[in-house]
């Protein structure tokens, strides 16, 4: 099934498979994607989805739709191509690439050997062969998932004492339009980093960018006026 890796900043916002035959993307809520970002036009774009594969298509938005870096009015997706709304950047996953590569695999598999007598099953040396990426992730989301639970605690305002668990991988928090940061769990812990806005976000007072940086129990976080506190028991 075909999908979209929603990323900004080399961060991963969202995934989401392709399921129906139009899917629109845009700011407004009532959007299939919403990406709530001023550079994004309510009704920015849709994928329209047939037997013959995945289409793009520019709903006349401002500040238009890019593939692959040139800006598109109606577009056929490859696997692999890049997405680009705003500061949005958004990977196509499509069947063709897995379906091509089964094939492959079956084209070039050797045809098994018959076993000596008594001699030992295949079954380890299989084991030794390296792991896929699949099982790489699953392995680093796994050793995340070990980790001691954690939350951010709102310290100042009206949502003061209020407590979010980061119970994803990637959290955001902040105000949309206005200043937003990112938390990611890793696989030895979280780090945060600025997403988008101004307002001079800080880290125990010192302030912190896009690039990401690690984050213990007690840390406070200040965002657009708002302080909270990461904590992990």
């Amino acid at each position: 099934m075909p999908k979209m890796i929603v990323s900004i900043d080399d961060v991963v916002i969202k995934e989401v498979q392709l399921t129906k035959e139009r899917t629109t993307l845009g700011r407004r809520p009532y959007n299939d994607v919403v990406i709530d970002n001023l550079a994004v036009s309510g009704e920015h774009a849709v994928l329209l989805m047939s037997g013959t594969g995945v289409v793009i298509e520019d709903l006349n938005s401002t500040n238009g739709t890019y593939v692959n870096g040139k800006a598109v009015k109606q577009q056929a997706l490859q696997n692999g191509d890049g997405i680009e709304i705003g500061k949005y950047k958004i990977k196509f996953v499509g069947d063709a690439a897995s379906e091509g590569f089964d094939k492959t695999m079956i084209i070039k598999a050797r045809p098994p050997v018959a076993p000596a007598p008594m001699a030992p099953p295949m079954a380890p040396a299989a084991a030794s062969a390296p792991a896929s990426p699949t099982a790489a992730a699953a392995s680093v989301e796994h050793a995340a998932s070990n980790m001691a639970p954690a939350a951010i605690r709102v310290l100042t305002g009206a949502a003061a004492g209020r407590e979010v668990p980061l119970t994803k991988v990637v959290t955001t928090i902040g105000k949309p339009g206005v200043a937003v940061a990112a938390i990611t769990k890793r696989q030895h812990g979280f780090v945060l980093h600025h997403v988008e806005g101004g307002g001079n976000p800080t880290l125990n007072g010192a302030g912190f960018s896009a690039d990401p940086v690690p984050i213990k129990n007690g840390d406070v976080i200040e965002l657009a006026g708002t302080q909270m506190q990461f904590v992990q028991v």
